[in-house]
């Protein structure tokens, strides 16, 4: 995954878990206990936003440079004395 798709992962995590730090204070009730889990949770979200701050952006893909292929066929002459792929020299037999 990339590091901008893990770090909105871990964003909407921690917005879960804000979710049901409200529904445990509703069924708890606002105690010392809830509001350090409360606290701990605003200072995660905080620190996530740094950290989403100082991570590196993603650089723009790379233009890919269009080279034209022209259409008139090749001059013959860059063929003289090539060997062909698998067939050797032109004019020489197989051994």
């Amino acid at each position: 995954m990339a590091l901008h798709e893990e770090l909105t992962a871990a964003q909407r995590y921690l917005d879960d878990l804000a979710r049901s730090v409200d529904r445990l204070a509703q069924q708890v009730g606002a105690g010392l206990e809830i509001r350090r889990v409360r606290s701990d949770t605003e200072h995660l979200k905080e620190s996530l936003a740094l950290l989403r701050d100082a991570a590196p952006r993603q650089a723009p893909a790379p233009l890919v440079e269009m080279v034209p292929v022209p259409e008139q066929p090749y001059d013959q002459g860059l063929w003289t004395d090539v060997d062909d792929e698998g067939l050797g020299a032109s004019g020489r037999r197989a051994p």
